[in-house]
């Protein structure tokens, strides 16, 4: 039912999101064609979650905080089976704060050979820079064997408004070529690997993103 009810909502929203704000999506082909794989995005905006899906030619499947199951009456119920048929799956607040319960849902996702999406960054980007990259997208690879795609946002902060829809053109989605541990001395240490693959995630996302690194030193012209 989950496959079914995704790429049928696919299929219908595609073509507005195509007619409202054409967006650019390039690298689709970087995504394998069958097994468990991780997308590790920037984060510019809430609609990255949205954005995404639209974009990729697989499932991908997000977490979300378990009280969003817990509502009551016809709103709850309704949102119960939409996350239920997207595939989301639900983690309590505790665990999703701490972060363990996000990467332990995604390794079990990867395990089942699915994608599984996740931003490094840990919490999308407010002033538009590329923060420092947590290790959860490095941690799910090392424990799962899976690729990690990296993926590139661009524009998606300026999509809505308060005056409503912004110009069309502006968002671009780069996917990236799969970045494999196999890259990656595998006598080495899980902790030396994770901060080796975590370091060649952010940089590849950088790239892809064009973004500038918080904290980055900038040269007087």
């Amino acid at each position: 039912m989950a496959n079914r009810f995704y790429f049928g909502a696919r299929a219908l929203v595609r073509p507005l999101v195509k007619l409202f704000w054409n967006p650019r999506f390039t690298g689709l082909e970087n995504i394998p064609r069958e097994g468990g794989f991780i997308i590790a995005s920037n984060h510019l905006a809430n609609i990255d979650s949205f954005i995404l899906p639209v974009a990729l030619p697989r499932q991908i499947r997000f977490v979300a905080k378990d009280t969003l199951w817990m509502q009551k009456g016809l709103r709850g119920h309704i949102l119960r089976w939409f996350f239920d048929a997207v595939g989301s799956v639900p983690v309590d607040r505790d665990a999703l704060s701490s972060g363990k319960g996000a990467l332990q849902a995604g390794l079990e996702i990867l395990r089942q050979g699915s994608g599984f999406a996740i931003y490094p960054e840990g919490t999308r980007s407010k002033d538009g820079l590329l923060h420092p990259g947590k290790q959860g997208a490095a941690w799910l690879a090392v424990e799962s064997g899976c690729p990690v795609i990296p993926v590139g946002l661009k524009g998606t902060q300026h999509l809505l408004t308060r005056r409503g829809l912004r110009e069309r053109g502006i968002v671009t989605v780069r996917v990236g070529a799969p970045i494999h541990l196999e890259g990656i001395d595998p006598s080495l240490s899980k902790g030396v690997r994770r901060r080796m693959l975590n370091a060649q995630i952010m940089d590849e996302i950088q790239k892809l993103s064009g973004q500038r690194r918080a904290g980055a030193k900038t040269t007087a012209s």
